[in-house]
C-alpha cells in the first residue's frame, strides 16, 4: 500500500488571523508562498503516482509551488463549508457560544450557497477522496498527494486511520507542511507529521 501525502496549503492573511476560511478565495502570503517552495525538493524526490488539489487558489498555487502544477483538480478536497462563522475567529464565536467546538458542534448556516457543513458531512466527502484514490495506494507505484485545508486534512487522517470525523480535532496540521499517512502490517497508520524544511 503507497502512503498517502497530505499537503496543508501556504499561510495566508486568514490562517494568519485565525479567521475561518472555506470559500473565501484568498491568496498565498509571500511567507505563505517561501513556505510552499521549501516543500519542493522533498516531493521532487518522490515517486509521486498521482496529485490532486483542492480548486482554491491558495491550496492551487501550493501545489504549483511544490512542484505539482499538473495536479487534478478535485472538488471534494475543498475545505469545511463554515456557513455563518466564514472570516470569524474562535474566539469571537465563543463570545456568543462558549464552548463552541468545531468538531463536535459544526457550524452555523451561512448563505444559500454555503449553507455550512456538520462534522459527518465533512466526512462523507473525506470517505470519497479516500475511496478515489485507494486503486492508486493499492498499485503502491508511488505516493497519493492531497494539497488542501487545515480542517478537511484533519477529517481525511481520521477517516483514513478507521476514526469518526470528529477524531479529526486530534491531528493539527501547521500550513505548508506534509503529514504522511502510511501503512504497518496492512493498517493505516502516521509515519510523518507536520513535516517542512526549517530554514
Amino acid at each position: 500500500m503507497g502512503d498517502l501525502l497530505l499537503v496543508r496549503h501556504g499561510e495566508t492573511e486568514w490562517s494568519l488571523s485565525g479567521q475561518h476560511t472555506s470559500w473565501t478565495d484568498l491568496p498565498l502570503t509571500e511567507n505563505g508562498r517561501e513556505r510552499a517552495r521549501t516543500l519542493a525538493p522533498m516531493l521532487a524526490s518522490l515517486p509521486v503516482a498521482a496529485a490532486y488539489t483542492s480548486p482554491l487558489r491558495r491550496a492551487r498555487e501550493t501545489a504549483e509551488l511544490i512542484g505539482l502544477g499538473d495536479a487534478q483538480v478535485e472538488p471534494d478536497l475543498h475545505e469545511w463549508d463554515y456557513g455563518g462563522y466564514e472570516g470569524v475567529t474562535t474566539a469571537e464565536i465563543h463570545r456568543s457560544r462558549p464552548g463552541w467546538f468545531l468538531f463536535n458542534d459544526g457550524v452555523v448556516p451561512g448563505p444559500p450557497e454555503h449553507p455550512g457543513e456538520s462534522p459527518d458531512e465533512v466526512g462523507a466527502r473525506a470517505d470519497r477522496v479516500l475511496a478515489k484514490v485507494e486503486a492508486q495506494l493499492r498499485d503502491e507505484s508511488g505516493p497519493v498527494v492531497l494539497v488542501a485545508h487545515g480542517h478537511f486534512l484533519r477529517v481525511v487522517a481520521a477517516r483514513r486511520l478507521g476514526l469518526p470525523a470528529s477524531a479529526g480535532a486530534l491531528f493539527q496540521i501547521a500550513t505548508g507542511t506534509v503529514c504522511t499517512l502510511g501503512t504497518e502490517h496492512d493498517r493505516p497508520v502516521i509515519s510523518g507529521w507536520n513535516v517542512s524544511p526549517r530554514p
